[in-house]
């Protein structure tokens, strides 16, 4: 499976949605929104001037985050989306709920 997907006309390979699909099939989770939330960034560190693909907040919900602490539930998410920070998503904000 491909961790990435580009939408029309952004330019860059990582979005809400493909961070979304990997979440869902990494952690099966029973609630998950995966939000960009780049243009709010725009001109801040790790901003890429396209107003996508860089800033994300995670809210997700998953029977196989219970049982661990804070710090390995977000270890268990961070995991699941390194590719995405490795092909440029520089910030993820995690709500467990």
């Amino acid at each position: 499976m491909s961790t990435t997907v580009t939408p029309a006309g952004t330019g860059n390979a990582v979005t809400a949605e493909a961070m979304d699909a990997r979440l869902r099939e990494l952690l099966d989770p029973g609630l998950l929104e995966v939000l960009d939330e780049s243009r709010l960034h725009e001109g801040h560190a790790g901003a890429n001037g396209t107003g996508y693909g860089t800033h994300f907040r995670v809210r997700i919900a998953a029977a196989s985050l219970q049982g661990h602490s804070r710090v390995q539930q977000h270890r268990l998410v961070y995991d699941a989306l390194r590719p995405f920070i490795a092909a440029g998503a520089h910030a993820i904000a995690i709500e467990i709920l």
